[in-house]
C-alpha cells in the first residue's frame, strides 16, 4: 500500500510499505478515505521538533473499517469512521471524565497518511459516521471532527466561552478559523480574529468573526484592547499556535478573570506567572479530546449548521504528499 513517510526536515515521501495487520484482538484496520496535512506535522517538517526518519506520519482520518480484531465489539466491516488522533480505551477514570487524551493505556494516531491504517484500541478510539451518500464538501467537513474542529472547540471550551462573551483568536490556522465557529456556537458576542492573511480573515469573518486584527505584538495587543470596555480585555482568549510569542499575547489581552484556553502544542513557551497571578488570568488546555466532542460536532456538520471542512484550501493524492506539505508551510532554509 501507499503511505507518507518523513524522511527529513523538508521532505515525507509516499512510498510502498507492508499493508497493516491485526495485531492485537482490540485493534482494527482502516481504508482510509481522507486524511489531511495538519499545522502541528510543520514542526517536524520545518525541523523545529524531532520526528525519526523513516515515520509514517498523519494523525487526522476518516475511512471504513476493513478488519477488527475478535475483541471489537463496536464496530464491523463496511463501517464508515471518524478516526481521532488521541487514542484511547474508552473505559478508563480518565476516559469516563471525558478525558480520551489522558487515557491511562491510550497512545497517539500517526498512520493515517496512508491507504490502510493501523488503529489500536479501536472500540474506544473510532466514531461511527451514519450511512449516506456524503459530497466531498461534506466528507472535508467530517473530516475535521477528527483533530482541527474538536481541537478550536476545545480551545473555546477550555476557555470558558459564554453567551455574550468578547472573545478574541490568536492564530489564524485550520484551528484558529475552526475557534471561531466554536465561539460562535458557544454564543460568543464579539469574536476578534489576529490575523494577517486575507483569505484566512475572508473565511473568518465567514465563520462568525466580528472583527479582525492584523497587527502582531504590542500594537496588536492594543488593538485588541480598544475593541474592548475601557480597554480591560477580552473576557476569554483561544491561544491556537504553541508560540511563545502567541501565548504572551494571548495573557497580554486576556481581562482580570479571564481564561486563555490553549491548544497549540508549546514550543519554548515561558508562562510568566506573576502576571497571570496579579492579572487574575487563568490558563487551561492541552490535547483537544475530540473522541468527546464528536456527537456534537458530528451533528452539527450533518445538519449543515457548521462548514468547518472550509478550511482546507488545496487536495491532492498521496503521490504528492510532499506538495501538500509545502503548500501547508514551507520547508526549513536550511
Amino acid at each position: 500500500m501507499k503511505a507518507a513517510i518523513f524522511k527529513q526536515p523538508g521532505l515525507v515521501v509516499c512510498e510502498n510499505i507492508d499493508k497493516p495487520t491485526i495485531q492485537q484482538p482490540t485493534d482494527a484496520i482502516i481504508r482510509v478515505v481522507r486524511a489531511c496535512v495538519c499545522g502541528s506535522d510543520l514542526w517536524f517538517y520545518r525541523g523545529i521538533s524531532e520526528m525519526p526518519s523513516g515515520s509514517q506520519v498523519g494523525h487526522e482520518g476518516i475511512g471504513v473499517v476493513d478488519q477488527v480484531g475478535e475483541n471489537v465489539k463496536n464496530f464491523k466491516p463496511g463501517d464508515f469512521v471518524i478516526i481521532p488522533f488521541g487514542l484511547s480505551d474508552g473505559t478508563c477514570a480518565n476516559c469516563r471524565a471525558g478525558r480520551q487524551t489522558n487515557c491511562l493505556h491510550g497512545d497517539w494516531y500517526h498512520t493515517g497518511q496512508s491507504e490502510y491504517s493501523y488503529v489500536p484500541l479501536a472500540d474506544g478510539s473510532l466514531y461511527k459516521i451514519p450511512d449516506g451518500n456524503y459530497s466531498d464538501e461534506q466528507l472535508a467537513s467530517i473530516l475535521t471532527v477528527s483533530d482541527v474542529m474538536g481541537t478550536g472547540y476545545h480551545a473555546a471550551v477550555m476557555a470558558r466561552v459564554k453567551p455574550g462573551d468578547t472573545v478574541a483568536v490568536v492564530g489564524d490556522g485550520a484551528v484558529g478559523l475552526c475557534g471561531v465557529i466554536a465561539s460562535k456556537m458557544l454564543g460568543a458576542k464579539r469574536i476578534i480574529l489576529m490575523s494577517r492573511h486575507d483569505d484566512r480573515q475572508a473565511l473568518g469573518r465567514e465563520f462568525g468573526a466580528t472583527d479582525v486584527i492584523p497587527e502582531r505584538g504590542e500594537a496588536g495587543e492594543a488593538s485588541v484592547k480598544d475593541l474592548t470596555d475601557e480597554g480591560v480585555g477580552v473576557d476569554a482568549v483561544l491561544e491556537c499556535v504553541g508560540s511563545d510569542a502567541s501565548m504572551q499575547t494571548a495573557i497580554n489581552i486576556a481581562r482580570p478573570g479571564a481564561t486563555v484556553g490553549t491548544v497549540g502544542i508549546p514550543h519554548n513557551v515561558t508562562i510568566p506567572f506573576e502576571k497571570i497571578f496579579f492579572g487574575t488570568v487563568g490558563i487551561h488546555g492541552g490535547p483537544a479530546p475530540t473522541r468527546a466532542y464528536a456527537p456534537l460536532l458530528l451533528d452539527a456538520v450533518l445538519k449543515g449548521d457548521i462548514n468547518p471542512g472550509r478550511v482546507f484550501t488545496y487536495a491532492t493524492t498521496l503521490d504528492n504528499i510532499n506538495e501538500a506539505y509545502q503548500k501547508n508551510g514551507s520547508a526549513p532554509s536550511n
